[in-house]
């Protein structure tokens, strides 16, 4: 793999060796690079034909290490192009997890002919990840690792690596297994080189392995990861026997995608796997639309609030003004609580059993951002609108007591999401912003008709 990024290349320069047809400096140009800069170069390709011509140009190894970063657009015309005898070739080549998170893009038909066109373990080892619940630990292991022997000393250990560690997705991490492949310890290159050549495996492993089960959430796989410092870690079926690796790359993988998850959430949007770029119009607004409705159905609830005190709008109309102020104000403190508690409970740092200690310093935070701003805003209000001493009391208690309110409310929701096992990132910006606004409301035309003495 070339250590050249496409910082030394321009992309703009490599289009347009394309557009002019000249190959032979393409081909040395592409062969300086790294094969993740490849497959950018070829996913901005504005044919079939030129992301073929481009492909060709590669040398086998590199041309399937290409095949496995490019987009799964790229992927399937480059199938649709090449030859049952070529795909096989590219299949075989490909880690198998790389394999199956190819053929979990690809419709029917393109799965099919590339099942018909592997090998029957490959085959085998395919259908055998493709059936492990989706965004779990067995869905994203790789079956390629140095699995060694206890009885097996330092030089032998060395001798299988060499032998196997070509098709092995890191050598770095060996696993150490019995005769019926069940995990039994751990060791590392490193241990291997502090120790003598003769020196046997079970004496220098570490037999307290940190593992993961296939039905393990994909989540708490790279918490655990995380947690650990882990380049790699193991995955063992129900009856303790290795199965696959996960490695820190894939780990990096669930990482963006179940961040571009929660955003899209946070956003009141419904997820999509596709680059942004590469979603159609329509697709997009589908995933936009049953929030924007929800969201628009439940904010009439404010409008029944404004609706009921109607009445204290004709008594007192600058009451009106102050309404967004108050809204903005309540929904940001809201959304600040929110994210905070969804961050904690992504990285493990929360758990719903910590409600009342999470609730308890939320209230104490707003008690204090609370009496901050409603000083500063008494102060405006007084300079503002001289001589409205009440009407600016009943604003800044109302501001008061609704940023304490929107913090507990926003600290609250994402762990009772939690807890109905719904993904707490439903629990943000706009959801909260809408329930915090009618309760805003509430509380100040409450304050205003005590406050003031005004009827409803």
């Amino acid at each position: 793999m070339s250590n050249e990024t496409m910082e030394n290349f321009d992309l703009e320069e490599l289009l347009e060796l394309v557009q002019t047809k000249k190959y032979r400096q393409l081909k040395e140009a592409l062969l300086d690079l790294n094969e993740v800069d490849i497959a950018v170069f070829m996913d901005e390709l504005d044919s079939v034909e030129r992301t073929m011509l481009v492909f060709r140009m590669l040398p086998k190894e590199m041309a399937s290490e290409v095949f496995a970063e490019l987009d799964p657009e790229s992927q399937e015309d480059i199938i649709n192009s090449i030859t049952d005898r070529e795909l096989s070739e590219i299949v075989e080549d490909l880690y198998v997890d790389d394999a199956v998170d190819m053929l979990e893009e690809m419709p029917a038909t393109i799965v099919r002919r590339v099942m018909e066109n592997t090998k029957p373990e490959t085959r085998k080892l395919i259908n055998q990840f493709l059936n492990y619940p989706e965004n779990s630990a067995g869905s994203i292991m790789t079956a390629e690792y140095i699995g060694l022997k206890k009885h097996m000393t330092v030089e032998e250990s060395f001798a299988f690596i060499r032998k196997h560690g070509i098709d092995s997705e890191t050598i770095y991490t060996c696993y150490v297994m019995d005769s019926k492949r069940r995990l039994e310890g751990v060791v590392t290159v490193r241990n291997l080189i502090m120790n003598p050549y003769d020196a046997v495996v079970g004496d220098i492993m570490d037999d307290n392995v940190i593992k993961a089960i296939t039905t393990m959430d994909q989540e708490e796989v790279v918490e655990m990861m995380n947690k650990y410092d882990l380049l790699s870690m193991p995955v063992v079926d129900s009856e303790d026997r290795l199965v696959g690796i996960i490695t820190v790359d894939d780990v990096m993988d669930v990482m963006e995608e179940e961040a571009t998850e929660d955003i899209e959430k946070m956003a009141a949007m419904l997820p999509s796997e596709k680059p942004y770029l590469r979603t159609g119009v329509f697709e997009l607004a589908k995933n936009r639309i049953p929030w924007l409705l929800f969201l628009m159905l439940s904010s009439t609830l404010s409008g029944a609030i404004l609706e009921r005190y109607e009445n204290a709008f004709a008594a007192i109309p600058l009451l009106v003004s102050f309404t967004p102020m108050l809204m903005n104000t309540g929904g940001n403190s809201g959304s600040q609580s929110s994210a905070m508690i969804i961050r904690g409970m992504s990285l493990g740092e929360i758990e719903p059993t910590d409600i009342l200690r999470v609730i308890w310093k939320e209230v104490r935070v707003g008690l204090i951002a609370g009496i901050i701003l409603a000083v500063c805003n008494f102060i405006r209000l007084m300079i503002q609108y001289p001589g409205n001493t009440m009407i600016s009391l009943v604003v800044v208690l109302s501001v008061f007591v609704t940023v304490v309110i929107a913090k507990t409310i926003g600290c609250t929701l994402p762990i009772a999401a939690k807890v109905l096992k719904a993904d707490p990132a439903i629990m943000a910006g706009p959801l909260i912003t809408t329930i915090v606004d009618a309760v805003s409301l509430i509380v100040y035309f409450n304050l205003a008709c005590m406050l003031l003495d005004m009827t409803v």
